[in-house]
C-alpha cells in the first residue's frame, strides 16, 4: 500500500470555499464525467440533499458532484451554486429540455461556532467549484471543515477544533481516497495506537474528559440536539455498481467506530458517500477494507491539521 495525493486520481476534482469570519464553508467534489455513488447513513440527524440518488433502487444515473458543507440545513443552499456552475459547463442529466446536474450534499451543524446568521449559500458553492479548477485542496480549517468541532457533550466551551481531512492510497492499480469533515459529539482517537487526540476537555481545560463516561452518567432521557455530524466521501477508481458502492460506504463506517466514541448517536448525522470514478477490476472486500483504512487516516488528519 502506497500513500498518494488525491490529485493523482482521475475523474475527481476538489475545491474549497469559506467565510473566515463566520467560520463556515463548503467542500465540493466534482466528478468528470460522473460517478457511481452509494451512501451509508448511520446518524440520527442528517441534513442532506438528493441522497436518494445514491440508493440502488433509483435510476442508475451518474452523479456529477458531492458537496460537504457547514450551515446545517441552511447550508443546502450551497448546492444551488454547484448546480449553476455545472450547468454553465454543460454538465448534467439530459432531459431533452435542459441538462440537470445531479448533486448530492450533506451538511454539518456549525452554527454554534462562528456566526449563526451567515451560512454557506449558492455563491459559496459556486466559489468552491471555481477553486476545484486548480484541484489543489487544502485540509484543516478550510471548506466544510471551517466550523467543525468535536467533544461537545458539555457544550461548545469544552469542545475542541476539528476540520477537513483527506487521505489517499494505492494498492497496485486500485486507488482509494477519503475526504471527511469531522464534527462529532464524541472524542477522537488515533486509529493506530488508540490514544485520544481530540475531544471533550476536562473542566480545568488542562486535559481530556471522557465523553462516553459522561454519557453513562445521564440517568434520564435527554435531547442532546442534532448539532453534530461527521460527513465524508470515499472515492475509488475501482469499477463497482451503486449497490456495491453502498456496501463499500457501510464498510468504511467501521473507521468511525475506530476513531470516534461515541458515534452514530441520535445527536449525530453521520453520513458516508462512496463514489466510483474508474474501471479498475477489484474485489469488493478488498475495496471496503481499504476504504475503512483511508477514512480512519482522514479522520486523524482532520483533527491534527487544524
Amino acid at each position: 500500500m502506497r500513500e498518494i495525493s488525491i490529485t493523482e486520481m482521475e475523474g475527481v476534482r476538489i475545491g474549497n470555499a469559506q467565510d473566515e469570519e463566520a467560520k463556515t464553508g463548503v467542500t465540493v467534489l466534482l466528478f468528470d464525467p460522473g460517478a457511481k455513488v452509494g451512501v451509508d447513513i448511520s446518524g440520527g440527524g442528517p441534513a442532506s440533499r438528493e441522497t436518494p440518488l445514491a440508493s440502488p433502487v433509483t435510476a442508475d444515473n451518474p452523479v456529477n458532484a458531492i458537496v460537504l458543507s457547514g450551515g446545517s440545513a441552511f447550508g443546502l443552499a450551497a448546492g444551488d451554486g454547484v448546480m449553476r456552475y455545472l450547468e454553465e459547463h454543460g454538465v448534467g442529466y439530459e432531459t431533452g429540455y435542459a441538462k440537470v446536474p445531479l448533486v448530492c450534499q450533506s451538511c454539518i451543524y456549525d452554527l454554534g461556532y462562528g456566526r449563526a446568521d451567515i451560512r454557506p449559500d449558492a455563491d459559496m458553492g459556486y466559489a468552491a467549484c471555481v477553486d476545484a479548477e486548480k484541484n489543489q485542496p487544502l485540509t484543516g480549517n478550510v471548506g466544510g471543515g471551517t466550523g467543525a468541532t468535536v467533544g461537545k457533550l458539555c457544550g461548545m466551551e469544552c469542545s475542541m477544533k476539528a476540520g477537513l481531512g483527506i487521505h489517499a492510497v494505492s494498492v497496485g492499480e486500485l486507488q482509494m481516497a477519503a475526504v471527511v469533515v469531522v464534527n462529532a459529539l464524541g472524542d477522537i482517537y488515533d486509529p493506530e495506537n488508540g490514544q485520544k487526540i481530540a475531544g471533550l476537555r476536562s473542566a480545568d481545560g488542562q486535559g481530556f474528559a471522557d465523553t462516553c463516561q459522561m454519557l453513562y452518567q445521564i440517568s434520564q432521557r435527554q435531547d442532546l440536539f442534532n448539532s453534530n455530524t461527521t460527513i465524508g466521501v470515499i472515492v475509488t477508481n475501482g469499477r463497482f455498481s451503486k449497490a456495491e458502492m453502498s456496501k463499500i460506504a457501510s464498510m468504511a463506517r467501521s473507521a468511525y467506530g475506530r476513531c470516534i466514541r461515541p458515534v452514530g448517536t441520535m445527536a449525530d448525522g453521520d453520513t458516508i458517500y462512496a463514489a466510483s470514478v474508474g474501471n479498475v477490476e477489484a474485489d469488493i472486500n478488498v475495496a471496503g477494507t481499504l476504504a475503512a483504512e483511508v477514512m480512519a487516516q482522514a479522520i486523524k488528519r482532520a483533527v491534527k491539521n487544524v
